[in-house]
Protein backbone atom coordinates (compact mmCIF):
# COMPACT_ATOMS: atom_id res chain seq x y z
CA UNK A 1 0.00 0.00 0.00
CA UNK A 2 1.13 3.42 -0.61
CA UNK A 3 -0.15 6.78 0.62
CA UNK A 4 1.27 10.43 -0.73
CA UNK A 5 0.76 12.94 1.85
CA UNK A 6 1.21 16.71 1.89
CA UNK A 7 4.37 17.07 3.81
CA UNK A 8 3.12 20.38 5.50
CA UNK A 9 0.59 18.54 7.24
CA UNK A 10 1.49 18.36 11.20
CA UNK A 11 1.87 15.45 13.41
CA UNK A 12 1.46 12.97 10.64
CA UNK A 13 5.32 12.05 9.97
CA UNK A 14 5.86 8.11 12.08
CA UNK A 15 1.84 7.28 12.03
CA UNK A 16 1.28 5.64 9.10
CA UNK A 17 4.25 4.31 8.28
CA UNK A 18 4.10 0.83 10.35
CA UNK A 19 1.39 0.06 7.97
CA UNK A 20 2.46 1.43 4.62
CA UNK A 21 4.91 3.33 2.49
CA UNK A 22 4.10 7.11 2.75
CA UNK A 23 5.91 9.50 0.26
CA UNK A 24 5.64 13.71 1.84
CA UNK A 25 5.49 16.13 -1.15
CA UNK A 26 4.54 20.04 -0.69
CA UNK A 27 0.90 20.13 -1.71
CA UNK A 28 1.72 21.98 -4.93
CA UNK A 29 4.45 19.07 -6.37
CA UNK A 30 1.94 16.58 -6.14
CA UNK A 31 1.13 15.67 -9.16
CA UNK A 32 -0.45 13.02 -12.14
CA UNK A 33 3.02 11.09 -12.00
CA UNK A 34 3.22 10.95 -8.13
CA UNK A 35 -0.07 9.29 -7.56
CA UNK A 36 0.01 7.07 -10.46
CA UNK A 37 0.50 4.21 -8.31
CA UNK A 38 -0.68 5.98 -5.01
CA UNK A 39 -3.93 3.94 -3.06
CA UNK A 40 -4.53 7.27 -0.94
CA UNK A 41 -3.73 11.05 -0.83
CA UNK A 42 -3.86 12.96 2.29
CA UNK A 43 -3.84 16.44 0.91
CA UNK A 44 -4.58 20.44 1.80
CA UNK A 45 -6.14 22.84 -0.10
CA UNK A 46 -3.43 23.14 -2.59
CA UNK A 47 -3.57 19.83 -4.24
CA UNK A 48 -6.32 20.11 -6.56
CA UNK A 49 -7.49 17.00 -7.13
CA UNK A 50 -9.58 15.87 -10.69
CA UNK A 51 -9.29 14.31 -13.62
CA UNK A 52 -6.05 16.11 -14.61
CA UNK A 53 -4.33 14.44 -11.32
CA UNK A 54 -6.24 11.36 -10.61
CA UNK A 55 -6.89 9.73 -14.24
CA UNK A 56 -5.32 7.12 -14.57
CA UNK A 57 -4.10 6.29 -11.40
CA UNK A 58 -4.63 3.53 -8.06
CA UNK A 59 -6.26 6.29 -6.26
CA UNK A 60 -8.77 4.67 -3.88
CA UNK A 61 -9.81 7.50 -1.16
CA UNK A 62 -8.83 11.27 -0.56
CA UNK A 63 -8.32 12.65 2.62
CA UNK A 64 -8.38 16.44 3.36
CA UNK A 65 -7.28 17.69 6.64
CA UNK A 66 -8.83 21.02 5.83
CA UNK A 67 -12.80 21.97 6.52
CA UNK A 68 -13.08 23.47 2.71
CA UNK A 69 -13.34 21.28 -0.53
CA UNK A 70 -12.96 22.81 -2.95
CA UNK A 71 -10.10 21.75 -4.04
CA UNK A 72 -11.56 18.35 -4.75
CA UNK A 73 -13.79 17.35 -7.88
CA UNK A 74 -16.66 15.53 -6.19
CA UNK A 75 -18.37 14.46 -9.96
CA UNK A 76 -15.33 13.00 -11.34
CA UNK A 77 -14.29 11.19 -7.82
CA UNK A 78 -17.94 8.96 -7.48
CA UNK A 79 -17.28 8.77 -11.30
CA UNK A 80 -14.09 6.92 -10.89
CA UNK A 81 -15.48 5.27 -6.94
CA UNK A 82 -12.94 7.91 -5.46
CA UNK A 83 -13.87 8.00 -1.75
CA UNK A 84 -13.44 11.08 -0.19
CA UNK A 85 -13.80 13.10 3.44
CA UNK A 86 -12.61 16.41 4.32
CA UNK A 87 -12.48 17.83 7.98
CA UNK A 88 -15.65 19.86 9.04
CA UNK A 89 -15.18 21.83 12.03
CA UNK A 90 -11.58 20.66 12.61
CA UNK A 91 -10.41 24.19 13.15
CA UNK A 92 -13.38 25.65 13.82
CA UNK A 93 -12.08 27.19 17.27
CA UNK A 94 -9.36 28.48 15.37
CA UNK A 95 -10.75 30.38 13.64
CA UNK A 96 -13.26 31.64 16.20
CA UNK A 97 -9.77 32.68 18.29
CA UNK A 98 -8.37 34.92 15.14
CA UNK A 99 -11.41 36.52 14.93
CA UNK A 100 -11.43 37.42 18.40
CA UNK A 101 -8.31 38.80 18.22
CA UNK A 102 -9.01 40.46 14.75
CA UNK A 103 -11.97 42.60 16.73
CA UNK A 104 -9.88 43.51 20.02
CA UNK A 105 -7.68 44.90 17.02
CA UNK A 106 -10.53 46.55 15.86
CA UNK A 107 -11.79 47.79 19.14
CA UNK A 108 -8.49 49.26 20.03
CA UNK A 109 -7.94 51.13 16.53
CA UNK A 110 -11.14 52.79 15.93
CA UNK A 111 -11.68 53.27 20.45
CA UNK A 112 -15.18 51.23 20.19
CA UNK A 113 -17.29 49.14 22.32
CA UNK A 114 -18.83 46.01 21.60
CA UNK A 115 -21.72 46.51 23.24
CA UNK A 116 -22.69 49.00 20.65
CA UNK A 117 -21.98 47.13 17.48
CA UNK A 118 -23.77 44.56 15.32
CA UNK A 119 -21.84 41.51 14.44
CA UNK A 120 -22.95 40.49 11.03
CA UNK A 121 -22.67 36.61 10.18
CA UNK A 122 -22.76 35.50 6.66
CA UNK A 123 -22.67 31.68 6.94
CA UNK A 124 -23.18 29.78 10.03
CA UNK A 125 -21.74 26.56 9.86
CA UNK A 126 -19.20 24.85 12.59
CA UNK A 127 -16.78 27.65 12.31
CA UNK A 128 -19.85 30.45 11.63
CA UNK A 129 -21.62 29.28 14.70
CA UNK A 130 -18.60 29.55 16.84
CA UNK A 131 -18.29 33.11 16.06
CA UNK A 132 -21.86 34.36 16.48
CA UNK A 133 -21.26 32.29 20.20
CA UNK A 134 -18.09 34.56 20.76
CA UNK A 135 -20.40 37.95 19.47
CA UNK A 136 -22.68 37.38 22.02
CA UNK A 137 -20.16 36.66 24.24
CA UNK A 138 -18.25 40.12 24.02
CA UNK A 139 -22.04 41.73 24.31
CA UNK A 140 -22.88 42.54 20.78
CA UNK A 141 -25.85 42.45 19.00
CA UNK A 142 -25.53 39.21 16.27
CA UNK A 143 -27.05 38.70 13.17
CA UNK A 144 -26.85 35.48 11.27
CA UNK A 145 -27.43 34.64 7.59
CA UNK A 146 -27.28 31.18 6.56
CA UNK A 147 -30.09 30.61 3.38
CA UNK A 148 -29.43 26.88 3.36
CA UNK A 149 -29.89 26.74 6.98
CA UNK A 150 -33.05 28.86 6.78
CA UNK A 151 -34.53 26.07 4.08
CA UNK A 152 -34.58 23.64 6.45
CA UNK A 153 -35.58 25.32 10.06
CA UNK A 154 -37.34 28.36 9.19
CA UNK A 155 -36.43 32.06 9.68
CA UNK A 156 -36.75 32.91 12.78
CA UNK A 157 -33.19 32.80 14.12
CA UNK A 158 -31.95 34.21 10.59
CA UNK A 159 -31.96 38.05 8.81
CA UNK A 160 -32.50 38.47 4.86
CA UNK A 161 -28.83 38.97 3.31
CA UNK A 162 -29.17 42.80 2.48
CA UNK A 163 -30.88 43.61 5.81
CA UNK A 164 -28.13 42.42 7.66
CA UNK A 165 -25.43 44.36 5.43
CA UNK A 166 -27.38 47.65 5.81
CA UNK A 167 -27.69 46.97 9.95
CA UNK A 168 -24.24 45.10 10.76
CA UNK A 169 -21.33 47.28 11.74
CA UNK A 170 -19.06 44.76 11.30
CA UNK A 171 -19.66 41.68 8.59
CA UNK A 172 -17.89 38.14 8.97
CA UNK A 173 -17.60 35.85 6.41
CA UNK A 174 -17.86 32.09 7.07
CA UNK A 175 -19.29 30.60 3.89
CA UNK A 176 -17.79 27.44 1.48
CA UNK A 177 -16.47 28.35 -2.25
CA UNK A 178 -19.80 27.91 -4.09
CA UNK A 179 -20.09 28.47 -8.08
CA UNK A 180 -24.11 27.72 -9.16
CA UNK A 181 -26.93 29.25 -7.55
CA UNK A 182 -29.22 29.32 -5.09
CA UNK A 183 -26.10 29.56 -2.97
CA UNK A 184 -23.66 31.19 -5.14
CA UNK A 185 -20.79 32.85 -3.06
CA UNK A 186 -17.98 33.36 -5.78
CA UNK A 187 -17.92 36.93 -5.68
CA UNK A 188 -20.78 37.27 -3.02
CA UNK A 189 -18.73 40.47 -1.86
CA UNK A 190 -19.28 41.95 -5.08
CA UNK A 191 -20.19 46.23 -6.34
CA UNK A 192 -23.79 45.74 -5.26
CA UNK A 193 -23.06 43.90 -1.74
CA UNK A 194 -20.36 46.73 -1.25
CA UNK A 195 -22.65 49.75 -2.15
CA UNK A 196 -25.06 48.79 0.30
CA UNK A 197 -23.00 47.94 3.62
CA UNK A 198 -23.96 50.57 6.47
CA UNK A 199 -21.11 53.20 5.94
CA UNK A 200 -17.94 53.01 7.96
CA UNK A 201 -18.56 49.23 7.98
CA UNK A 202 -15.38 46.64 8.83
CA UNK A 203 -15.16 43.67 6.59
CA UNK A 204 -13.50 40.30 7.48
CA UNK A 205 -12.90 37.57 5.42
CA UNK A 206 -11.29 33.73 6.27
CA UNK A 207 -13.44 31.91 3.98
CA UNK A 208 -12.26 31.85 0.64
CA UNK A 209 -10.44 34.81 -1.55
CA UNK A 210 -12.93 34.00 -4.53
CA UNK A 211 -15.55 35.23 -2.13
CA UNK A 212 -14.92 38.48 -2.38
CA UNK A 213 -14.40 40.35 -5.78
CA UNK A 214 -10.96 42.38 -5.00
CA UNK A 215 -10.68 44.44 -7.51
CA UNK A 216 -14.85 45.98 -6.27
CA UNK A 217 -13.00 45.83 -2.39
CA UNK A 218 -10.24 47.88 -3.54
CA UNK A 219 -12.60 50.21 -4.70
CA UNK A 220 -14.70 50.39 -2.39
CA UNK A 221 -11.46 51.00 0.03
CA UNK A 222 -10.04 53.82 -2.44
CA UNK A 223 -13.03 55.62 -1.83
CA UNK A 224 -13.47 55.58 1.75
CA UNK A 225 -17.19 54.12 2.20
CA UNK A 226 -15.62 50.91 4.73
CA UNK A 227 -13.90 51.85 7.61
CA UNK A 228 -11.68 48.71 6.74
CA UNK A 229 -10.71 45.28 5.86
CA UNK A 230 -9.33 41.93 7.16
CA UNK A 231 -8.45 39.61 4.40
CA UNK A 232 -7.39 35.95 5.78
CA UNK A 233 -7.60 34.16 2.17
CA UNK A 234 -7.11 36.25 -0.99
CA UNK A 235 -7.43 35.12 -4.89
CA UNK A 236 -4.86 33.63 -6.74
CA UNK A 237 -2.85 32.47 -3.84
CA UNK A 238 0.29 33.05 -2.94
CA UNK A 239 0.34 35.85 -5.88
CA UNK A 240 -1.66 37.61 -3.56
CA UNK A 241 -2.91 41.43 -4.76
CA UNK A 242 0.36 43.82 -3.21
CA UNK A 243 -1.63 47.00 -3.39
CA UNK A 244 -4.66 45.52 -1.71
CA UNK A 245 -2.71 44.12 1.33
CA UNK A 246 -1.68 47.52 1.84
CA UNK A 247 -4.41 48.69 2.00
CA UNK A 248 -6.58 46.74 4.68
CA UNK A 249 -6.71 46.99 8.12
CA UNK A 250 -5.18 43.35 8.57
CA UNK A 251 -3.89 40.97 6.05
CA UNK A 252 -2.97 37.19 7.15
CA UNK A 253 -1.29 33.85 4.65
CA UNK A 254 -4.28 32.22 4.97
CA UNK A 255 -3.59 30.83 8.95
CA UNK A 256 -6.85 31.61 10.62
CA UNK A 257 -7.59 28.42 11.19
CA UNK A 258 -3.92 26.89 11.98
CA UNK A 259 -4.00 27.04 15.35
CA UNK A 260 -1.76 23.67 16.56
CA UNK A 261 -5.21 22.05 18.15
CA UNK A 262 -7.04 23.08 14.50
CA UNK A 263 -4.10 21.54 12.96
CA UNK A 264 -4.27 18.68 15.31
CA UNK A 265 -7.80 17.77 15.12
CA UNK A 266 -7.87 17.57 11.00
CA UNK A 267 -4.46 15.51 10.92
CA UNK A 268 -6.68 13.02 13.56
CA UNK A 269 -9.81 12.93 11.09
CA UNK A 270 -7.79 12.36 7.95
CA UNK A 271 -5.50 9.55 9.72
CA UNK A 272 -9.01 8.06 11.15
CA UNK A 273 -10.96 8.17 7.87
CA UNK A 274 -8.28 6.36 5.99
CA UNK A 275 -7.70 3.98 8.40
CA UNK A 276 -11.47 3.09 8.70
CA UNK A 277 -11.79 2.66 4.90
CA UNK A 278 -8.22 0.71 4.66
CA UNK A 279 -8.96 -1.33 8.19
CA UNK A 280 -6.07 -0.03 9.63
CA UNK A 281 -5.64 -0.06 13.77
CA UNK A 282 -5.64 3.69 13.90
CA UNK A 283 -9.20 4.28 14.05
CA UNK A 284 -8.78 5.95 18.00
CA UNK A 285 -5.77 8.24 16.62
CA UNK A 286 -4.84 11.78 18.23
CA UNK A 287 -1.37 13.35 18.01
CA UNK A 288 0.34 12.26 21.60
CA UNK A 289 1.81 15.31 21.98
CA UNK A 290 0.59 19.25 20.94
CA UNK A 291 3.04 21.74 21.84
CA UNK A 292 2.68 23.92 24.74
CA UNK A 293 2.05 27.62 25.00
CA UNK A 294 5.07 29.76 25.75
CA UNK A 295 3.00 31.73 29.08
CA UNK A 296 -0.04 29.15 29.76
CA UNK A 297 -0.70 30.72 32.77
CA UNK A 298 -2.26 34.64 33.08
CA UNK A 299 -2.76 35.75 36.03
CA UNK A 300 -5.29 38.90 36.10
CA UNK A 301 -5.95 41.62 38.40
CA UNK A 302 -9.02 43.02 37.96
CA UNK A 303 -8.72 45.88 40.73
CA UNK A 304 -9.63 49.33 38.99
CA UNK A 305 -9.88 47.60 35.74
CA UNK A 306 -12.35 47.53 33.05
CA UNK A 307 -14.21 43.86 32.84
CA UNK A 308 -14.08 44.44 28.84
CA UNK A 309 -10.52 45.57 28.55
CA UNK A 310 -9.66 41.91 31.15
CA UNK A 311 -11.02 40.42 28.47
CA UNK A 312 -9.47 41.98 25.33
CA UNK A 313 -6.08 41.67 27.01
CA UNK A 314 -6.80 37.72 27.67
CA UNK A 315 -7.52 37.31 24.16
CA UNK A 316 -4.77 39.38 22.59
CA UNK A 317 -2.29 37.48 25.42
CA UNK A 318 -3.50 34.11 23.30
CA UNK A 319 -2.93 35.65 19.80
CA UNK A 320 -1.50 39.00 19.48
CA UNK A 321 -2.76 38.60 15.29
CA UNK A 322 -0.72 41.95 14.34
CA UNK A 323 2.37 39.99 14.12
CA UNK A 324 0.88 37.45 11.56
CA UNK A 325 0.10 40.87 9.70
CA UNK A 326 3.65 42.48 9.70
CA UNK A 327 5.30 39.57 8.66
CA UNK A 328 2.82 39.39 5.57
CA UNK A 329 3.63 43.18 4.97
CA UNK A 330 7.47 42.49 5.23
CA UNK A 331 7.86 39.67 3.03
CA UNK A 332 4.31 39.10 0.64
CA UNK A 333 6.27 36.87 -1.81
CA UNK A 334 7.22 34.55 1.57
CA UNK A 335 3.34 33.65 1.64
CA UNK A 336 3.55 30.18 1.32
CA UNK A 337 6.33 29.95 3.39
CA UNK A 338 5.25 31.71 6.36
CA UNK A 339 2.10 29.77 5.89
CA UNK A 340 3.98 26.08 6.15
CA UNK A 341 5.85 27.63 8.69
CA UNK A 342 3.21 28.43 10.59
CA UNK A 343 3.93 30.15 14.64
CA UNK A 344 3.02 27.44 17.63
CA UNK A 345 -0.39 28.98 18.23
CA UNK A 346 -2.64 27.60 20.77
CA UNK A 347 -6.14 27.68 21.34
CA UNK A 348 -7.99 29.66 24.72
CA UNK A 349 -7.72 26.18 26.08
CA UNK A 350 -4.39 25.51 26.45
CA UNK A 351 -4.49 28.69 28.88
CA UNK A 352 -4.97 29.24 32.37
CA UNK A 353 -6.11 31.85 34.30
CA UNK A 354 -5.24 32.85 37.77
CA UNK A 355 -7.95 35.04 38.73
CA UNK A 356 -7.98 37.88 41.42
CA UNK A 357 -10.50 40.91 42.22
CA UNK A 358 -12.66 39.34 39.58
CA UNK A 359 -16.72 39.01 39.26
CA UNK A 360 -17.96 36.17 38.98
CA UNK A 361 -19.88 37.08 35.97
CA UNK A 362 -16.63 38.40 34.12
CA UNK A 363 -15.30 34.96 35.06
CA UNK A 364 -17.99 33.12 33.64
CA UNK A 365 -17.37 34.89 30.24
CA UNK A 366 -13.97 33.94 30.36
CA UNK A 367 -15.01 30.71 30.81
CA UNK A 368 -17.05 30.47 28.02
CA UNK A 369 -14.51 32.15 26.09
CA UNK A 370 -12.81 28.15 26.89
CA UNK A 371 -10.05 29.55 28.66
CA UNK A 372 -9.28 27.15 31.94
CA UNK A 373 -9.77 29.14 35.23
CA UNK A 374 -7.09 28.31 38.46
Amino acid sequence: MRIVADENIPFLKGVLEPYTDVVYLPGKKISPGIVKNADALIIRTRTICNKELLEGSSVKFIASATIGFDHIDDKYCKKQGIGWINAPGCNSSSVQQYIAAVLVHIFRKYKLSSADLTLGVIGVGNVGSKVANLGNILGMRVLLNDPPRERREGSAIFTELYDLIHEADIVTLHVPLTFSDPDKTYHLVNNQFLNCLKHNCLLINTSRGSVVDELALKQTLKQGRLKGAILDVWDNEPEIDRELLQMVDIGTPHIAGYSQDGKANGTSMSVKALAHYFKLPLENWYPGKIPSPEQPNIYIDGKNKIPETLVHDLIYHTYPVKQDDLALRKNPDKFEYLRGNYQVRREFQAYNVVPDNIPSSLIEKIEQLGFQIK
